[in-house]
């Protein structure tokens, strides 16, 4: 029967306007098939069905009935008909279920089977990528902030990723080093950076923050609090141990004095 309606389904789909449609992934797509000429027949006198790109069948609504015949494998117990509002639910959305999708309308005559209507829908899927993660690798005032900005799971593939620093308008990017899973066809995606730290302060607030043609996406804040260097510490050190040794140096004369004075306080007066 599909094999029958190749040359009928091209003909059609050259004046057709595809209706596009979106799904999430691991979700359910709604394919409609708008019954315009048919609005007044029974499901009964009808056989009604859909296949994709590749003239695989995904439902066979046959003269008032489910007919599971020419459905093809991939498919099975992954739809389900609302007759009501001749719509196709596809659960269990996948990536490689992206695509052209058509339903088509027959009726019966004396004769043979004629298409009533065709509904042609553009399906795309997409997946929220997780919330981006930063993680620091070193800090230092010299050699600045070496830190990883990375974010998984997601679909379509991410358009930019960069480090904001908080209280200024610095935006931070380098090139994305973007992964594919064979599996399931969702995108992973991170940056390495090397952010210098600014002058005069020992913190700074940090946001990664990834865009995609349909969502953004930011990471939790991360403060980064930048550890004493070793210089400044030997400075502090050095400032400690002059101020004790000038400490002991004064208390040592100190007493000497206070001793002198009372040894002399302490000798027979002159007669």
């Amino acid at each position: 029967m599909v094999l029958g309606l190749l040359f009928v389904t091209v003909f059609v789909l050259s004046d057709a306007v595809a209706m596009k449609k979106q799904a999430y992934f691991n979700r359910t797509a709604y394919l409609p098939c708008h019954p315009t000429k048919a609005q007044n027949m029974s499901l009964s006198e009808l056989v009604v069905f859909w296949q994709d790109q590749k003239k695989s069948v995904l439902y066979e609504h046959y003269f008032g009935r489910e007919k599971l015949d020419n459905v093809n494998a991939k498919y099975l117990n992954r739809t389900s008909f609302d007759g009501e509002n001749w719509t196709l639910g596809l659960h269990n959305v996948q990536i490689k279920d992206m695509g052209l999708y058509d339903c088509f309308i027959q009726k019966k005559t004396p004769k043979g089977s004629i298409i009533l209507q065709q509904t042609y829908t553009e399906l795309s899927v997409v997946a929220n990528f997780s919330d981006p993660k930063i993680e620091v690798q070193y800090k230092d005032r010299n050699s600045g902030i070496n830190l990883t900005c990375s974010s998984q799971q997601g679909f379509p593939k991410p358009t930019k990723m960069y480090v904001w620093i908080a209280n200024s308008t610095n935006e931070y990017s380098d090139e994305m080093l973007i992964s594919q899973d064979n599996v399931t066809e969702l995108f992973s995606v991170s940056i390495n950076l090397s952010i210098p730290f600014p002058d005069d302060v020992w913190s700074v607030t940090a946001v990664c923050v990834l865009e995609t043609e349909s969502m953004t996406t930011s990471s939790t804040p991360q403060d980064i609090v930048l550890p004493r260097s070793e210089s400044n510490e030997d400075e502090r050190k050095s400032w400690i141990a002059a101020v004790i040794t000038a400490l002991i140096f004064f208390t040592l004369v100190l007493v000497y004095l206070i001793n002198r004075y009372k040894r002399k306080q302490e000798r027979p007066g002159i007669s």
